[in-house]
């Protein structure tokens, strides 16, 4: 992208951006990331410590997680292996390239963080929106975490505890409500309660373990299935045109590292554009073959049309090798939670110090009570509404909706708005190229998060 002349922070002071609110909406990055601050960065010295390979694994890392249970089932969903590649592979052009458009406006705008970025280059109404935005999609994140331990739990529990399947009643310590509380009271709280997480960023070598752990028992489930499993019936086709958009939600949520990806490009030993294209390009292709090659198409053409939503709840509770792979996965959700629940707890803290104008020194003693207030309001919450909705399926359906705005709708007003600000007395093929790109993708963006949230709202939520 030629860079053109020109401010692109015509409306980013209309709502002032105090220091301490930047500071509380930095910390929203990847927890494997170091960057330095801005006030000791020095233009064009490389300050970073993370080399191009690192950065392909950060990100990588970023973009993998939670989703590779739903992908079988949106393969289902798609209409089979051929449509679910198709549609990745057609998605992967406008993902990665949404990677590109932020750090390009990064490097422009000299901002670190995804909702910094929006709001210098697009304003304040978008950046405000950009902020809320992701206040709503960790919020619904942790909602699914804690789904995605009920589940698992709920299979390990039927494992350990032999009951005849008569009895009609289960103890009250096998209840999927008692079991999801209790580890959530005694292991999740505790750990979003601290003001920071410095901590946690050690807790992301767990994640990556998980992940890979559960890909190859797919896979070796795939190769050697159990001799129990009965043939299954294989969809090659869509049951509806609109159930391919459907499937969309859950590929945008399990590609979705957008919105850490801009401190990752910035703690780059060379932060620039076309290397960064190089790295994204490598991470995103590494990424569409662990979900496509294993757990998509392993995982669906093992269960096919019967997959669950998350693809362990298929297997049988007493497979010890699934079973350890569900301790994984509730290992890496005890330890993913707080790091998502920081992230909202920050963006809502730096809209709150922006509103007020109270800078942190004069307000530790409330900041302390309203974290508090925040934390186990959040917390609450999220558990209440885990309990009440047990099919992670619905929820994927409406943050994966969400997740398209980050992909789709915020890059590509980045993109329109950087080069509309670009003062150039002609304008070139390539200019008016990539303003029809920053449109289709805003407009591809937002179809997909009307069409998936109008359906997840009167369809699975009203079921």
């Amino acid at each position: 992208m030629a860079q053109g002349t020109g401010s692109i922070n015509s409306d980013y002071k209309d709502w002032e951006w105090n220091t301490d609110a930047g500071e509380r909406a930095r910390l929203l990055q990847s927890p494997s990331v170091e960057t330095v601050p801005k006030s000791g960065e020095s233009q064009g010295n490389g300050l970073g410590a993370t080399s191009a390979l690192g950065a392909v694994f950060i990100v990588v890392n970023a973009a993998l997680g939670a989703g590779l249970l739903n992908f079988p089932a949106a393969f289902s969903m798609a209409g089979g292996v051929a449509a679910g590649i198709a549609l990745q592979m057609c998605m992967l052009i406008f993902i990665i390239g949404g990677l590109v458009i932020l750090a390009y406006c990064s490097q422009a705008s000299n901002e670190r963080t995804y909702q910094e970025v929006v709001w210098a280059v697009c304003g304040k109404v978008p950046g405000v929106l950009c902020e809320v935005a992701i206040a709503v999609y960790t919020f619904g994140t942790c909602i699914a975490f804690l789904i995605i331990i009920g589940d698992q739990e709920d299979k390990i529990i039927a494992a350990l505890v032999m009951e005849p399947k008569e009895a009609g009643s289960s103890r009250w310590y096998t209840d999927r409500k008692f079991t999801i509380s209790i580890t959530a009271f005694l292991l999740i709280l505790p750990l979003s309660i601290p003001k920071e997480i410095g901590f946690q960023k050690y807790a992301s070598s767990l994640s990556v373990i998980g992940t890979w752990y559960v890909t190859a028992v797919i896979i070796i489930k795939y190769i050697w299935p159990d001799k129990e499993l009965v043939p299954v019936e294989i969809p090659t086709s869509p049951s509806t045109w609109t159930a391919v958009f459907n499937a969309m939600p859950t590929i945008c949520f399990g590609f979705q590292c957008h919105v850490s990806s801009v401190p990752v490009f910035n703690s780059m030993k060379q932060p620039e554009v076309k290397t960064w294209g190089t790295v994204v390009t490598a991470a995103m292709v590494i990424a569409l073959f662990v979900y496509t090659g294993t757990g998509s198409v392993c995982g669906f053409l093992t269960f096919g049309a019967s997959v669950e939503q998350d693809i362990l709840l298929s297997y049988p509770s007493n497979d010890i090798p699934v079973a350890l792979a569900r301790a994984f996965i509730i290992l890496c959700v005890l330890t993913s939670y707080p790091i998502l629940h920081f992230c909202g707890r920050a963006v809502l803290e730096g809209l709150w110090l922006r509103y007020t104008g109270v800078t942190v020194e004069e307000d530790v003693v409330r900041e302390r009570r309203r974290r508090l207030l925040q934390t186990i309001s959040w917390f609450l919450l999220t558990l209440l509404l885990a309990l009440f909705i047990p099919d992670i399926g619905k929820v994927i359906s409406v943050i994966g909706g969400l997740a398209a705005c980050f992909i789709f709708v915020f890059p590509g007003l980045c993109l329109i708005q950087a080069k509309l600000s670009e003062i150039q007395e002609t304008r070139a093929i390539s200019w008016w190229a990539q303003v029809s790109y920053g449109v289709f993708m805003v407009t591809l963006g937002a179809f997909i998060f009307g069409q998936t949230t109008a359906n997840a709202i009167f369809v699975d939520l009203t079921a």
